[in-house]
């Protein structure tokens, strides 16, 4: 008796197909998010490069990302603001500058008449050897010879020379609101004396004696005020000679612009 074969019968597959499209869906939306999270990015070139990627890689070169137009518009929109940000602040630096200009003009209007009053007075008074000004980008100097004012190695005013300081406290009252620096000078000669043990003690104590009396004027700002000596060493001629010591030993008044040129005032303190 022959036996039949049986062919058992197999179970039908489950049809899998519908993951392919379901599958290219999420990799759809996850493109659509990192497109939208890279959206934030103004960087135009890497844009286009990851679109175009992207459309290789799920749409053979075409597709959604093809269009670039709104990020294009969003980064025009970005650089037109930021020109127009930029011509604000280059209208604000121009007014700025146009601000300075003007009080830096001020200025030396004001030092100019200042020391055309203090000329005149020089002149009055017969005070051309004992007195000299100048005027330069960044201050008004006014010379005072030590003879004029102190008695040798002493540091209090004389008499007679107290008008000149309150002469000049008063023009200086006009101006109330610049800086003024009393500097003390002396020749090299060594002193060693009760009162003064270098040229140091000598050179602040008279710069600290004459600015006393420039400020018994209760119009000016003592906080505006300063004094300071620098004994023999910022000479302004040749200590070998007797001429050269005298026009060392001398003090300084000095009114400084507020808005001077910075670099010019350096280059001025370099040379000086």
């Amino acid at each position: 008796m022959s036996r039949k074969h049986r062919h058992e019968e197999h179970e039908e597959h489950v049809d899998e197909s519908w993951l392919i499209p379901y599958a290219d869906l999420l990799t759809l939306l996850l493109a659509l998010f990192i497109v939208l999270y890279s959206m934030n990015s103004v960087d135009i070139k890497k844009f286009e490069e990851m679109s175009q990627a992207f459309n290789v890689a799920l749409s053979n070169g075409t597709g959604i990302l093809e269009n670039t137009a709104i990020v294009k518009t969003g980064d025009d929109n970005g650089k037109k603001q930021d020109e127009e940000g930029s011509q604000e602040d280059k209208k604000e630096d121009k007014k700025e500058e146009e601000a300075r200009e003007a009080l830096m003009k001020k200025e030396q209007e004001d030092l100019e008449k200042l020391k055309k009053q203090i000329d005149a007075y020089i002149k009055k008074n017969g005070l051309t050897t004992d007195l000299e000004t100048k005027l330069n980008l960044s201050q008004l100097m006014i010379t005072i010879s030590d003879n004029a004012l102190f008695a040798p190695a002493q540091a209090n005013v004389k008499p007679e020379a107290e008008e000149l300081a309150t002469a000049i406290g008063k023009m200086l009252q006009q101006y109330p609101d610049y800086e003024v620096i009393v500097s003390g000078h002396t020749d090299d000669t060594p002193i060693s004396t009760v009162f003064f043990k270098s040229n140091w003690d000598l050179s602040s104590m008279r710069a600290i004696r004459f600015m006393d009396i420039l400020l018994e004027n209760k119009q000016l700002k003592p906080e505006r005020f300063s004094a300071i000596g620098y004994g023999e060493y910022r000479p302004v001629a040749d200590n070998k000679t007797v001429a050269g010591r005298a026009k060392n030993r001398r003090v300084e008044v000095s009114i400084i612009h507020t808005y001077a040129d910075s670099a010019s005032t350096q280059q001025l303190n370099v040379t000086k």
